[in-house]
């Protein structure tokens, strides 16, 4: 399983750089997870967009889905549009990127398969399971496994326990990070911190955690060595075009 970046930045995307995104190859099947503001140009360096099998979007704030619309459009408006994508959320999160344009557009270019979290997605070569993880809308925490290789993904998700059943032994544990020790009163209950990723990493035995969503213009090295304290293993930021080979 292959996992590319597209972009790792929270809330929006700072020069050169994009929000929640990941490419996920496996058997010759291209999922992408999230597809936050600036991801599609960078899907495009490693994907023509009709190459893509399907979507799979954890909430409906924008920095995890405004390119999901370009990246219809471009299927949509070529001269020979490829079949429907496979988009997958939890219910309603998608009415307002999908809105974007004219009434009837885009309505060939997707096949919108809405799942309550909790839910499991057999999707390709993958055996998706899906958990409710506490954010300000509702937010799908992702497991997905193939051949023994196993991708887990928060989302954005506040302090819950079952993160560490999430990410249970998981070959890359994909931890939404927006601050480095402590997250904001007012947000507390709604976004995670690098110090706290690195717990659940530790608690889950996950091999390697792969922070991401920090706040823009952010340094990498303080989230980095939150993390470490309480975690032993691989670690390291969600940069655009960084590739992970999950053997």
């Amino acid at each position: 399983m292959r996992i590319t970046v597209l972009g790792g930045c929270g809330a929006w995307p700072e020069a050169g750089k994009s929000c929640s995104g990941f490419l996920v190859e496996h058997q010759d099947f291209r999922l992408v997870i999230d597809l936050g503001y600036a991801t599609l140009p960078h899907l495009l360096e490693h994907s023509a967009p009709h190459q893509i099998e399907a979507v799979l979007i954890s909430h409906g704030h924008p920095d995890h889905c405004a390119d999901l619309n370009p990246l219809l459009r471009a299927r949509a408006l070529n001269d020979a549009p490829p079949p429907a994508l496979p988009v997958y959320a939890p219910p309603g999160e998608l009415d307002a990127v999908l809105a974007l344009d004219r009434p009837g557009m885009l309505d060939d270019a997707y096949d919108l398969h809405e799942f309550e979290p909790g839910e499991r997605i057999p999707l390709g070569p993958f055996d998706i399971t899906t958990r409710l993880l506490p954010h300000s809308r509702t937010n799908a925490g992702i497991r997905l496994s193939a051949d023994d290789q196993t991708l887990a993904y928060t989302g954005d998700t506040g302090p819950e326990p079952y993160i560490a059943d999430l990410a249970r032994d998981a070959d890359l544990f994909i931890a939404e990070a927006t601050y480095a020790e402590q997250v904001p009163r007012d947000l507390a209950l709604q976004l995670s911190s690098a110090r706290e990723a690195g717990e659940n990493a530790a608690e889950a035995r996950a091999d390697r955690l792969l922070l991401t969503h920090l706040w823009p213009g952010s340094d990498p090295q303080p989230f980095i060595e939150a993390a470490r304290r309480s975690y032993t293993g691989e670690i390291a930021v969600a940069e655009p075009r960084l590739v992970i080979d999950l053997a």
